[in-house]
């Protein structure tokens, strides 16, 4: 049964996305081993590839996307641009997609398991 104190913890206002979008040199070997190492440590953070070049995660609260947003800050390449943003989990449901012409529903997330 949800409680109320875990009803209010997971609804569409408090809950985060965090996007993070960024455009890395893959000109030399060295950039591009640079570039798969922030991919590979974004994958490890709990990030998954929204486009390529654009990853998200979900976040339960804002305090919670904070530390993810940290984390990202810390591991930024030397070259390059990222960007890092954050909106709603209201606001991310807002979304249209398409696949060409064609509107596509949003794949639904999964439920993160959180542990204190």
């Amino acid at each position: 049964m949800i409680s109320e104190s875990n009803f209010s913890r997971l609804n569409q206002y408090r809950s985060m996305w965090v996007l993070v979008f960024f455009d890395l040199p893959t000109e030399t070997r060295l950039e591009r081993k640079a570039a798969a190492g922030f991919r590979k440590k974004l994958i490890n953070d709990g990030f998954g590839m929204f486009q390529f070049s654009i990853y998200v995660r979900f976040c339960a609260s804002r305090e919670n996307s904070g530390v993810h947003i940290k984390r990202t800050k810390n591991n930024l390449p030397k070259k390059g641009k990222v960007c890092i943003m954050q909106i709603t989990d209201k606001q991310f449901g807002m979304m249209e997609l398409f696949h060409g012409q064609k509107e596509i529903e949003p794949e639904t997330p999964t439920q993160q398991l959180e542990l204190f």
